[in-house]
């Protein structure tokens, strides 16, 4: 196997936590084949460079904390990169389920307030369906949305 190859896979995963995907396509791009990409990943494994777990781990507490990703998203995105059903479990509890809570509510509540214009249902639905794509569990959502929009309500009739 050539070592340039190797050296250049340990830089690519150097720089950022990597599945096991995306070094096969690397290898690919390399020009390695068939044993070579699992002697590739075999190497990487033992010196430490590729972990599953690590990189799931990585991936999902940044996700949610940058992108503001619901476990849904998360979830799909991995199952999408092919990582194990054990490394998923595992990257999951990295998301702090008050922190988890907090960051649904002030999304809803930001994306509320951001539809002020707009009719009473319309701006629920908008805000339900904004949560929704962010990957939100629609019980959660549902639940977070009602709630703000009932808040809302009590502050406008304690207004007038």
């Amino acid at each position: 196997m050539p070592s340039t190859a190797i050296l250049k896979l340990r830089h690519y995963c150097a720089y950022q936590e990597r599945c096991h995907s995306e070094i096969k396509n690397k290898c690919l791009e390399l020009g390695l084949r068939g044993e070579e990409v699992d002697e590739a990943i075999a190497a990487l494994i033992s010196d430490n460079f590729l972990n599953e777990e690590r990189f799931a781990r990585a991936f999902a507490g940044g996700k949610f904390r940058t992108k503001q990703w619901g476990r849904k998203k998360i979830l799909a995105e991995l199952k999408q990169r092919q990582v194990s059903a054990y490394c998923i479990k595992k990257s999951m509890e990295e998301i702090d389920d008050a922190e988890y809570e907090h960051m649904l509510t002030s999304l809803a509540i930001k994306k509320y307030a951001s539809l002020k214009g707009e009719q009473y249902l319309k701006r629920k639905y908008k805000t339900i369906q904004y949560l929704l794509q962010k990957g939100y569990e629609p019980e959660l959502v549902q639940g977070a949305v009602e709630q703000i929009a009932k808040d809302q309500k009590n502050r406008e009739t304690a207004s007038d």
